[in-house]
């Protein structure tokens, strides 16, 4: 395995290689809700270019995996330096006001940039415009996961916002695909798997649409009775925009069911490392002790975490299966 763990500091313009200094090194994806965050140790006499605002960069195998900047600095009296770099996506972090009318997502997400100044990469055409997206006082990063959330609803399409080595980006999960199979002969280690629907599992959902002529809501509902005889009755509750006509209330309430009317089956697995998985990522698994991946199946993975030590490059991911 080779790869490069380099710091820049721009106000000494100078640039650093920490990657036979380096511990220990860990780089964590989420496909929602948080940045890319990697840290490492290292052992130095001084702070050199680890100061805050400096730039790290993670290349493995010529693989370009990680672009962000140092938020954190930590060193004991025996000069042991714990660093904490997230990527762009950290910037969203700060709470904003917005009023969308008519956008797509990455028009969205292209504003939100420029008002930020973040670097931007590809944003893909979700063929989806949203009719209106207004937050008030929100983080900007839970104003872009609304989007996708509503994208999602209403397209029955996944996508995935990512910073791609300093660009953030807009792909639908299928082009993240990676070649990689995780299984009983090819990088898997360990793994653990569950099945439930205590979490995230509903067969009755219920829409609630504003009605400012009666002050009162009208109500929509989609259920499904025969698992509401196998699990019980769990409810989906969610307020829509009250300029969604009956069609789209229609077409986002069988969405919803389709996506949460399930058993919610998740795997955790422990392999050797690969530079093509992330978060959002499309990847094989073929494990045969699990019935749905005796043959191979591809699942979306929702964290990656990867760790470099010791020369030895290795990941943990946690994906879900969506079955009935």
């Amino acid at each position: 395995m080779g790869y490069s763990l380099t710091v820049f500091n721009a106000e000494t313009n100078s640039m650093s290689e920490y990657r036979d200094s380096a511990q220990s090194v860990t780089y964590t994806t989420n496909r929602t809700g948080s940045p890319g965050k990697l840290t490492f140790e290292c052992v130095a006499d001084s702070l050199g270019n680890l100061t805050e605002g400096a730039q790290v960069q993670l290349t493995v195998n010529g693989r370009q995996m990680f672009k962000g900047y140092i938020f954190t600095v930590q060193f004991t009296r025996w000069g042991v330096f714990s660093i904490t770099a997230y990527d762009q996506i950290r910037y969203l972090k700060a709470n904003a006001s917005y009023s969308f009318v008519g956008k797509s997502l990455g028009e969205i997400i292209q504003q939100i940039a420029a008002d930020f100044r973040l670097e931007v990469g590809t944003l893909d055409d979700t063929g989806y415009v949203i009719p209106t997206l207004t937050k008030e006082d929100k983080s900007c990063m839970d104003i872009i996961d609304y989007g996708l959330a509503i994208t999602q609803n209403n397209t029955g399409r996944t996508f995935v916002f990512y910073d791609d080595f300093g660009r953030l980006s807009l792909q639908e999960a299928i082009k993240l695909k990676s070649m990689d199979i995780i299984g009983d002969s090819s990088l898997l280690t360990e793994y653990t798997y569950k099945s439930d629907i205590d979490s995230g599992t509903y067969n009755r959902v219920k829409l609630a649409r504003p009605n400012k002529e009666t002050g009162k809501a009208d109500i929509y509902q989609f259920e499904d009775s025969a698992t509401q005889q196998k699990w019980g009755l769990l409810q989906y509750y969610k307020k829509v925009d009250e300029n969604l006509n009956e069609a789209q209330i229609e077409q986002q309430g069988n969405m919803l069911m389709a996506y949460y009317n399930r058993v919610l089956k998740t795997i955790n697995v422990d392999a050797m490392g690969s530079p093509d998985v992330r978060a959002g990522s499309v990847v094989c698994f073929r494990i045969s002790d699990i019935p749905e991946l005796k043959t191979g199946y591809f699942l979306l993975a929702d964290k990656v975490t990867h760790k470099f030590e010791n020369k030895v490059h290795t990941m943990s991911i946690e994906a879900r299966i969506l079955t009935i």
